[in-house]
C-alpha cells in the first residue's frame, strides 16, 4: 500500500519539458541549481542567470541536460537591462525568480537601494517586466515564510529602513514584496487578457548556503545547526518552485511544503498574511517600484 510520503508530488512527476526554455536566477547553487537540474532532466533548456560567470559555468557543467550561462547581477539595474536586451526576442516559457540575499548587514545596491529589497524585489521586478513580452507560460517568484516575521509591512515612508535597520526586518520586507509583486503582476496579466500566470513559492526550511551570509554570527551558528538537524535538503526545498512552475494552478497561487509550520514536506498550496494579500498595497508597491527602477509593465502584454 502506498504511504502518504510516496503519494507526495516530487520531481519524477515533472511533465515532459522538451523544447521549453527556462531562466533561473541564482542557478549556480542551492535551490536554484537543484531547480535547474530537475528542469533539464525533464528536457528543458535552462539559462543560468548568475552574477559570477565562472561559478555558473562550473555549476552548469555538473548537469547533463541543455544549459547556457548568462551574467545577471540583480543588485545592478544596468546589468538587469543588459541581460534583457541580450535576450533578443527568444520565446521564454518559464522565468523563475529564485536568487536572493538573506539577513545581510546594512548595505546598498549599485543604484543606492537597501540590498535585500533592491536584490530580492526590485531586481526581479525589473527583470520580469523587461522579459515579460517574451514569456509564454509563467513567472514563478521565490518568497519565504519570513514574510510573516514580526508583522512585516512595506515601509513606504522608509523602504531602505534607514530609521531602524535590522537584517531580519529588511529580509522580511523583501519577501513580503515578492508576494505583493506576484499578486499585482497576476492582476495586470489578467486585465491584459494574457495567458501567462504569475505564481509564488517558498522552500520551507531548506539547507542551503543562503544562511551563511547572515549578519549575526550567533544566527549563523544556529542556522548551521538547524541545517544539519532540522532542515530538508535542497532537492526537497526546490519542489514547491518546480510544482509552481509546472502544475496547473491558478494565477497568484502560493506554494510551500505541506508539513507542520510549512517547514518541510511535499508541495501544496499555502496561505499568506493579510499584508501579503492586500491588493491596494500591491498596486502601490508596483507604482513605487516602477518609479525606482524606471521599468514599467510592457505595452505589449505577454502571452497573447
Amino acid at each position: 500500500m502506498a504511504t502518504d510520503e510516496n503519494k507526495r508530488w516530487n520531481a519524477t512527476r515533472l511533465p515532459d519539458l522538451t523544447g521549453r526554455t527556462a531562466v533561473v536566477t541564482g542557478a549556480n547553487s542551492g535551490i536554484g541549481l537543484t531547480t535547474a537540474d530537475a528542469l533539464t532532466r525533464a528536457g528543458a533548456h535552462v539559462v543560468f542567470a548568475v552574477r559570477d560567470l565562472d561559478r555558473g559555468r562550473t555549476a552548469a557543467a555538473t548537469l547533463t541536460g541543455s544549459t547556457e550561462v548568462r551574467r545577471l547581477d540583480l543588485a545592478d539595474l544596468s546589468s538587469v537591462r543588459e541581460f534583457a536586451d541580450a535576450w533578443q526576442g527568444r520565446p521564454l516559457d518559464l522565468l523563475i525568480n529564485n536568487a536572493g540575499v538573506m539577513m545581510l548587514p546594512q548595505r546598498r545596491t549599485r543604484d543606492g537601494f537597501e540590498m535585500q529589497f533592491g536584490t530580492n524585489h526590485l531586481g526581479h521586478f525589473a527583470l520580469t517586466n523587461l522579459l515579460l513580452p517574451y514569456v509564454t507560460d509563467r513567472v514563478v517568484t521565490v518568497s519565504s515564510g519570513a514574510h510573516r516575521w514580526g508583522g512585516a509591512t512595506i515601509r513606504f515612508d522608509d523602504l531602505d529602513l534607514d530609521a531602524g535597520y535590522t537584517p531580519r526586518g529588511a529580509y522580511a520586507q523583501s519577501k513580503l514584496a515578492n508576494l505583493l509583486f506576484t499578486l499585482e503582476l497576476q492582476r495586470r496579466l489578467t486585465e491584459a487578457g494574457s495567458r501567462v500566470r504569475a505564481l509564488a513559492a517558498h522552500p520551507g526550511y531548506a539547507a542551503t548556503n543562503l544562511q551563511s551570509h547572515t549578519a549575526n554570527p550567533v544566527a549563523r551558528a544556529l542556522m548551521r545547526l538547524g541545517n544539519r538537524f532540522l532542515a530538508q535538503d535542497d532537492r526537497a526545498g526546490a519542489l514547491p518552485t518546480l510544482y509552481a512552475a509546472t502544475a496547473d494552478l491558478p494565477g497568484a497561487s502560493y506554494v510551500g511544503p505541506d508539513g507542520t509550520g510549512e517547514m518541510r514536506g511535499g508541495p501544496t498550496l499555502v496561505g499568506r498574511t493579510a499584508a501579503a494579500s492586500d491588493p491596494v498595497v500591491a498596486r502601490r508597491l508596483w507604482t513605487v517600484s516602477e518609479e525606482l527602477t524606471k521599468v514599467t509593465f510592457p505595452a505589449v502584454p505577454a502571452g497573447l
